[in-house]
């Protein structure tokens, strides 16, 4: 199969790598959220407690957030299509392994198998759309890739559900895990780098090539870059750069509000709330939904303000900054008297957080030369694993002995915190000289 396109209709390529890009995130949603559906019967079959679960979960995270600091070097040393081959392979086995667990040690093993396989998307992703498209799409091609969070978000429950109640709990980390290899097939296949000549054009290329502001129109019709990863930059000159600091900072705070959702939510509902398997398959959906709107929303917002003549800097605070307003509403969850009310304020929470987290993804390639993007991403996404490990631990050991209002109280005040402090230390938003 060849995938050409017109020289003055080049997005056509853009759009079908995005397109490959937002499954797997699809899929990587689907195989994280596949352990929280099913805890509510993995902890009775297998005698596990809050905070045991907790330290299951605590394992993806630990080996997540360390590989994160060696998967963007990764994609910067050996390129993003052998990357991406790698990262979903590795992902896929260990959420197969997941259906041979006999407790918590082998869960505990097989998710963090699962944590250094997942540990490359994000640092992929971002690297891959900085290659792919430029600062005016970025936001909104990152919203698009972020909205495949939720849509395997929306998709996981009813899917995952259906498979439990079919043919079990084990039979459902064998079909779900299997979801990646089928991908892995199709990148092999299909992929080639924007300047192989392989899928694009050397005209089509050249058009790619002068849409990139931060890598110029260098690549001439008929002359082909290198097809070589480029030579990653100097990681001691970058661990020196405040932006560095503020980006990874900024997702140590405010990422853990994901998390507390992604793994707490089917527990919260059926044990505090008191919905069963089959409302839960039937309704965890919707936040999703919402979330699914935030990211692309955000992105879209901050887009149209540089369309509009905002300078990145401006366009990408006032979206975050819009995003943030809407994650205190999570405070209210613990308190809401109906079902309704607590079904609005989650998905006002989710929406407001990937309208943030998508802005502040794209921060990576809005400031740093090419070479450096994978390696900051992923130093910013290690952080995020980092801080969610941390209110992970906490939540299983405060609902074992509490409830869950103080884990949603201190949530909601992480947003604003988070936002803050990515603003005062990263300073303005611009391309700088590592």
């Amino acid at each position: 199969m060849r995938l050409t396109i017109h020289p003055d209709k080049h997005d056509s390529i853009r759009w079908w790598v995005l397109s490959m890009l937002f499954f797997a995130t699809v899929i990587g949603y689907i195989d994280r959220l596949t352990i929280s559906l099913l805890a509510p019967v993995i902890e009775k079959d297998l005698g596990i407690n809050n905070l045991q679960y907790a330290g299951i979960a605590t394992w993806f995270l630990l080996t997540y957030s360390a590989f994160q600091l060696f998967a963007g070097r990764m994609y910067d040393k050996i390129g993003i299509k052998k990357g991406y081959t790698l990262s979903i392979t590795v992902w896929s086995l260990a959420s197969v392994l997941h259906a041979f667990s006999k407790g918590v040690t082998g869960l505990s093993i097989f998710r963090g198998l699962l944590g250094i396989g997942e540990a490359g998307h994000w640092p992929g992703a971002i690297k891959c759309i900085a290659e792919w498209f430029p600062e005016k799409t970025r936001a909104v091609a990152m919203g698009i890739v972020n909205a495949g969070a939720s849509v395997g978000s929306i998709l996981a429950p009813p899917f995952v559900i259906w498979l439990l109640l079919s043919f079990g709990w084990k039979s459902t980390f064998i079909v779900t895990g299997s979801l990646g290899f089928l991908w892995v097939i199709l990148w092999k296949l299909f992929y080639r780098a924007p300047d192989t000549g392989k899928q694009v054009t050397p005209e089509q290329n050249a058009v790619i090539a002068a849409a990139r502001p931060d890598t110029g129109a260098s690549t001439a019709a008929g002359e082909s870059e290198s097809t070589l990863p480029e030579k990653p930059g100097s990681l001691k000159k970058l661990y020196g750069k405040r932006q560095l600091w503020g980006i990874t900072i900024g997702r140590f705070i405010g990422d853990p509000i994901w998390w507390l959702y992604l793994l707490w939510l089917p527990l919260y509902l059926k044990n505090k709330r008191g919905f069963t398997m089959e409302e839960i398959g039937a309704l965890a959906w919707l936040p999703y939904f919402f979330a699914a709107l935030g990211g692309i929303s955000g992105g879209w917002l901050s887009g149209w303000l540089i369309r509009k003549g905002f300078s990145v800097h401006r366009a990408r605070i006032t979206a975050i900054v819009v995003g943030t307003l809407f994650l205190p509403f999570g405070y209210f969850i613990a308190h809401a008297p109906s079902s309704m009310l607590m079904w609005i304020y989650i998905s006002l929470t989710l929406f407001g957080f990937q309208f943030w987290v998508n802005n502040v993804q794209t921060l990576p390639s809005d400031i740093f030369e090419k070479k450096y993007v994978g390696s900051v991403a992923g130093m910013a996404q290690s952080g995020a694993g980092f801080g969610s490990m941390l209110l992970m631990l906490a939540t299983g050991w405060v609902v074992d002995r509490f409830s869950y209002a103080p884990i949603l109280f201190t949530a909601s005040l992480l947003g604003p915190l988070a936002t803050l402090l990515l603003i005062l230390i990263t300073g303005k938003i611009k391309k700088i000289t590592v």
